[in-house]
């Protein structure tokens, strides 16, 4: 099978100790990318150095780098502006991605080019604390093609995640939907991963092709901590309520998928007015089990939360 094109957008910021794994990951992959665009963003460690040599050595590898530091999203549509490829993905640069994601991925992609992107399992990595959790377990049994009355369905059995590093994206409908809004800050992604989803659906592979490692001061991290959240997802909410998503609202609202931003936006959909109409029975629901899993893994012992993660967030057959 002749597998469209796929164009790999690598963001870096000073992940200088973490390179070398990402980067012998996305190309060893048994289907080889068009191109690798690294956007390295002014780092000050050694990432430079280590970019050029893995590019004098990859004719398909290419470094962009940014004059002064941009952030996260900023890279993200750099790499999207830049990418020829049909599809594009977005690995961490201290993740991994598991051999055969993108020929598994492609290859079903290929079926079913209605879907506007595929996603796998993801394996999460929390290295402060040494839980790991697989997130998507339980969206299908089987490599399938899920529409977007799918998810919705997904999202009302508490089923359906749609995990950012491990997605290949169809780049036009990303790129028309305007990629990774810049005042959405950590949850960009989750942002054109469900815009996606819910527009043209998703392929699905079930099984670990992807490895997150979650940093304490990483980008995604470092923004829960803050005031600015809240901020974050009333913008969220607001770019929703405009025409331009209109056609997305809906089916977002009846999957209860605003649940992964947990008690924030339910205390935001409760109280304004002109968010009211995201306030169902399935958000509610599945907010309060977010909230709940959420202070089990601040405040469990280690060895009960582990066993709740485990016992939620792990492939069936699978031990803990």
């Amino acid at each position: 099978m002749n597998l469209p094109s796929l164009s790999v957008v690598l963001p870096n910021y000073n992940h200088g100790r973490y390179l070398p794994t990402a980067l012998r990951s996305i190309l060893g992959q048994t289907a080889a990318p068009l191109e690798i665009i690294v956007i390295d963003d002014a780092s000050t460690d050694n990432s430079l150095e280590i970019l050029s040599g893995y590019e004098r050595e990859h004719s398909n590898l290419k470094v962009y780098r940014n004059e002064k530091n941009q952030g996260v999203v900023f890279g993200l549509n750099r790499g999207l502006a830049l990418a020829r490829g049909e599809y594009v993905t977005f690995p961490g640069a201290d993740d991994e991605v598991v051999a055969g994601l993108f020929e598994k991925s492609l290859a079903l992609l290929a079926r079913y080019p209605q879907a506007g992107l595929c996603c796998t399992v993801a394996e999460w990595r929390e290295t402060f604390s040494g839980l790991t959790w697989h997130m998507a377990a339980g969206m299908a049994a089987e490599p399938s093609y899920l529409s977007p009355d799918d998810l919705v369905r997904l999202g009302k059995n508490e089923k359906l995640c749609i995990i950012t590093s491990s997605c290949l994206f169809k780049t036009e409908p990303l790129r028309s939907m305007g990629g990774f809004p810049p005042e959405l800050r950590w949850h960009a992604d989750w942002f054109a991963c469900y815009v996606t989803g819910f527009r043209h659906g998703v392929c699905f592979v079930p099984e670990v092709l992807s490895l997150a490692n979650l940093l304490p001061r990483s980008f995604y991290q470092s923004g829960h901590k803050t005031g600015e959240h809240r901020q974050v997802i009333l913008k969220l909410l607001e770019r929703l309520n405009t025409e331009a998503f209109a056609d997305v609202v809906p089916r977002l609202r009846d999957s209860g998928a605003l649940s992964l931003f947990a008690m924030p936006v339910l205390r935001l959909v409760a109280g304004r007015p002109e968010f009211r109409h995201f306030l169902n029975p399935t958000l509610v629901r599945r907010t309060l089990r977010r909230s709940t899993e959420l202070q089990a893994k601040r405040f469990f012992p280690a060895w009960l939360a582990r066993w709740c993660l485990n016992r939620f967030y792990r492939l069936p057959g699978q031990r803990a």
